[in-house]
């Protein structure tokens, strides 16, 4: 009987880990339908190490964001050397700032700022909105877009290009009614992104494989093709500092 049970008890361990196997090879290589987006593209910081970029390059990857400030005086170490290297690679390249709460948001866009490179050929610059990793003190929606609103006009008026929102779910839940208009970037793991708000670029993964990076990396798709991208990449008009849904 002993036996039996033991049988029994490793039979379903054994079913148990092909299921968790499964799942997680699913998970892995889960990708939108290239097709319907057919541009690809990744976004990464000093955490990824030493990158190939033309083995990047030559996995399908057509855009990279690179990590280049936080807050009001760190500096991403390896942002320099990427975005000359990614750029060599003959990536589209854009670079974001994680926005903290407790730093004004002018001090915030002059760190930007001073790191990045002016480049007429750049993605939009981002800045990377979300609660994850960041100070304990969560704003007001009126604080939060006066100091948000501080920083999009320094970098704006510096890169003569609209930038790119970067939003969690819970930080778009928070505070969607206080947001500027601008494109979005969305995160929504494994899953599209629901209609509430309208995206232009997609995180739909955070721990994809691309050749020359060792280790997970996020993984981003454009909404559109191609004609679409190079007019994402051109763009110079510096929208005025609109909300979605009202005043914030």
């Amino acid at each position: 009987m002993r036996r039996h049970r033991a049988r029994i008890l490793l039979g379903a361990l054994g079913t148990s880990a092909l299921i968790i196997a499964s799942v997680w090879l699913w998970f892995r290589t889960w990708e939108p339908d290239r097709a319907r987006f057919p541009l690809r593209g990744i976004d990464v910081s000093h955490h990824q190490g030493a990158i190939d970029w033309g083995a990047v390059a030559d996995d399908d990857i057509a855009f990279v964001y690179l990590k280049a400030s936080e807050g009001g005086d760190h500096h991403d170490r390896r942002f320099l050397q990427n975005w000359a290297a990614a750029r060599n690679a003959g990536l589209a390249t854009g670079a974001y700032h994680f926005f903290t709460f407790c730093r004004p948001g002018a001090e915030q866009a002059d760190n930007f700022i001073a790191r990045v490179p002016v480049t007429d050929d750049a993605l939009p610059p981002a800045v990377d909105l979300e609660f994850g990793g960041n100070c304990g003190r969560a704003p007001t929606a009126k604080q939060m877009r006066s100091e948000l609103d501080a920083y999009l006009a320094r970098v704006e008026a510096a890169y003569r290009k609209p930038a790119v929102l970067y939003v969690t779910p819970e930080f778009l839940q928070a505070y969607r009614d206080a947001l500027p208009t601008r494109a979005l970037w969305r995160r929504a793991i494994v899953r599209t992104p629901d209609a509430s708000a309208p995206w232009t670029v997609w995180q739909y993964h955070n721990r994809g494989r691309v050749q020359g990076i060792t280790g997970p990396v996020d993984l981003n798709v454009f909404v559109a093709d191609e004609n679409a991208f190079a007019r994402f990449k051109q763009q110079t008009a510096v929208p005025l500092a609109t909300t979605r849904g009202g005043e914030g």
